[in-house]
């Protein structure tokens, strides 16, 4: 009897590793904020252009799900890698002279982006899942997760604390005098060097999407023979049916929707985590230090969900991931000088969690004909709700920010602004704990129908 070969010597699950890491770790996330007010944009343009962003994600993620079942998942990969390519290269060399031609571009660039992600988020899982199920190794698929997750969270950690240490000129001409070196540079210049780097993993990340081999019940030319209307109609009704599969499989809309629920919460938190060091009195020379520290944590996490998921039934886990997410809720609202870094992490933790957990079991029940396609409903649905929330969020802080001026009309702007956040955060608990008790309640009869979805081997 032949052993059984390791998922790891399939060709297309190292590069789908290989993609999720270079298209992933980028240099500028730990200065996300102040890269785009450094460059001359305001607090409205940037919450403007994120907007954008997330409004593209919506539209585009399920039709380029449903092409990529249609048309082949590799070449929607390589799509997405070539416009990480053009998205970094117009941010990386735009002249800062103009600011009309600055705001413009980045708008051109959060189009793109959105674009990017939509194109990425099933075209890539797909087509390695299918590399496995071709050889009945579909089981090992929770191992292929826990390793690209530990993998990419190492490159996080890299990429973090060097694109917060390249971005800062003090830090960089320091560097320069240490090798006796005249040259000097400013911050204009420096805050390019974190879009640079990313430039060269966007080319890395082209070049390993054209490695990518479809699966035989995949392979297909680029258009099979058709025009690209029939290909769009045919990509409508793809997503058509995926959604009505979606609507009469109970557990794969139990998936989508709570994962939607842990999702928005905790991204949205993710999201505002820089604000959030400023008031628990963390220095913000500090921010990509704690941003690499907290990517160690995939490096435990998947691990251990990998375990989760062969032991535990899907409603023992939303129970664990919920009383996670709770806690940290309550704890991030007291806004505790220093320790308060603590509920960051069970943030971290619990978004973690439910990539791994809705990617596990949403795969396992998904065929293959159509797993690019309802993996993209599952993006469009997380990017709904955190585009939602993030509208509620900045009504609330409209009303926090009247609220706190009018009974304490002696304080200053800045401290209006803090304490109105302060307020709007601890509102996230209170909104935890009614949605999942309404989430109970709407899915009570879906969730006890799913207690054989652990792994088998």
């Amino acid at each position: 009897m032949s052993p059984v070969p390791s998922p790891f010597s399939i060709r297309n699950i190292k590069l789908f590793i290989a993609f999720r890491i270079f298209f992933n770790a980028r240099f500028y996330y730990p200065v996300f904020t102040i890269l785009f007010l450094d460059y001359g944009l305001t607090i409205e343009q940037f919450a403007l252009l994120n907007t954008v962003w997330a409004i593209t994600i919506v539209c585009a993620e399920v039709p380029s799900g449903a092409l990529a079942d249609i048309i082949g998942r590799k070449q929607l990969i390589v799509a997405t890698s070539l416009l990480m390519v053009v998205e970094m290269g117009i941010i990386a060399f735009i002249p800062l002279d103009n600011i009309s031609l600055v705001f413009w571009a980045f708008l051109i660039n959060r189009v793109l982006s959105g674009l990017a992600e939509a194109m990425a988020s099933g075209a890539d899982e797909a087509i390695a899942y299918d590399s496995l199920a071709d050889l009945g190794l579909k089981d090992q698929w929770p191992k292929v997760l826990s390793l690209q997750m530990r993998l990419k969270s190492i490159a996080g950690i890299i990429t973090a604390s060097t694109g917060a240490l390249i971005y800062d000129p003090d830090m960089i001409n320091r560097f320069m005098h240490w090798l006796n070196l005249e040259t000097t540079v400013n911050q204009q210049q420096s805050m390019r060097f974190p879009i640079y780097l990313t430039l060269i993993l966007a080319f890395f990340s082209t070049a390993t999407s054209l490695m990518f081999v479809e699966s035989g019940n995949n392979s297909r030319p680029a258009d099979n023979g058709r025009g690209l209307y029939i290909n769009m109609v045919t990509a409508m009704k793809m997503t058509m049916k995926a959604g009505r599969w979606i609507l009469q499989t109970p557990f794969a809309l139990a998936i989508i929707v709570c994962g939607m629920f842990y999702d928005h919460i905790l991204r949205m938190l993710i999201t505002m985590t820089s604000q959030y060091f400023r008031l628990i009195q963390l220095p913000e020379a500090s921010f990509g230090v704690i941003s690499a520290a907290l990517s160690l944590l995939g490096l435990i996490i998947p691990k251990i969900c990998e375990n989760m998921v062969e032991k535990n039934s899907p409603q023992k886990n939303m129970l664990i991931l919920f009383a996670i997410t709770v806690t940290g809720l309550f704890l991030l609202s007291g806004f505790y000088p220093y320790i308060g870094l603590v509920p960051v992490g069970t943030v971290y933790i619990g978004i973690m969690m439910v990539s791994f957990f809705t990617s596990h079991y949403l795969n396992r029940i998904t065929s293959s004909d159509q797993r690019a396609t309802v993996l993209s409903f599952k993006g469009l649905v997380f990017n709904l709700g955190y585009g939602l929330i993030g509208v509620f969020f900045a009504v609330l802080m409209q009303q926090m920010r009247v609220h706190q001026g009018k009974i304490n009309p002696q304080w200053n702007a800045e401290l209006i602004e803090q304490q109105s956040f302060i307020a709007s955060v601890g509102w996230f608990p209170w909104y935890t704990l009614l949605m999942f008790c309404l989430l109970l309640l709407f899915f009570r009869r879906l969730l006890c129908k799913v207690s054989d979805h652990k792994v088998r081997g």
